[in-house]
C-alpha cells in the first residue's frame, strides 16, 4: 500500500515538473534536500536545501528543457524509500526540432513522502554539448 502512495507522489511531482511549477515540485523535497548533477557542465551540482536547487529547477524550464518519466520504481519502507526514474529529457528549437536529448536515470531516496536526496545520471557529453548550443542559441 506505502508504495502505491509513495508511487502518486512521485507522479504528482514529476506532473508538477512537466507543468513548469517549480514551487509544487518543491513542495515534495525535505528543506535539507541533497540534489547531485554530476559533469563539468553549467548544469553540474551538489546543492543542499530547497533554496539552493530552486534556481537549478527554474533554469532548467526557462530554458525550455522537457522530461518525460518512462518507468518508475519504488521500493523500501516510509522511513527510508528508494525512487528510481527512467527518463529522457529533451529540448526543441523555435521550429520545433529536437535539437537536444538525453537519457538518464534519477536515484533517490525519500523519508516520510518528503524527498531527502536525488542524483541524475544521464550522458554528460550530451549535456556539455547542450551547454553549447545553448550559449551559440543566446539561450544560457
Amino acid at each position: 500500500m506505502y508504495r502505491l502512495l509513495a508511487r502518486a507522489l512521485v507522479r504528482r511531482a514529476i506532473r508538477s515538473h512537466q507543468a513548469g511549477d517549480v514551487r509544487g515540485v518543491l513542495r515534495t523535497y525535505a528543506r535539507d534536500v541533497h540534489f547531485v548533477f554530476p559533469g563539468r557542465s553549467s548544469w553540474s551540482a551538489d546543492l543542499r536545501g530547497r533554496q539552493a536547487v530552486e534556481p537549478w529547477l527554474r533554469r532548467f524550464h526557462e530554458v525550455g528543457l522537457q522530461l518525460d518519466v518512462d518507468e518508475i520504481v519504488i521500493g523500501g519502507w516510509p522511513w527510508r524509500t528508494v525512487i528510481v526514474l527512467h527518463f529522457t529529457d529533451h529540448l526543441r528549437d523555435a521550429d520545433g526540432r529536437i535539437v537536444y536529448e538525453n537519457t538518464g536515470v534519477i536515484y533517490g531516496h525519500a523519508r516520510w513522502g518528503m524527498i531527502t536526496y536525488y542524483t541524475v545520471y544521464e550522458d554528460t557529453q550530451r549535456v556539455a554539448e547542450l551547454d553549447t548550443y545553448l550559449m551559440g542559441a543566446g539561450r544560457t
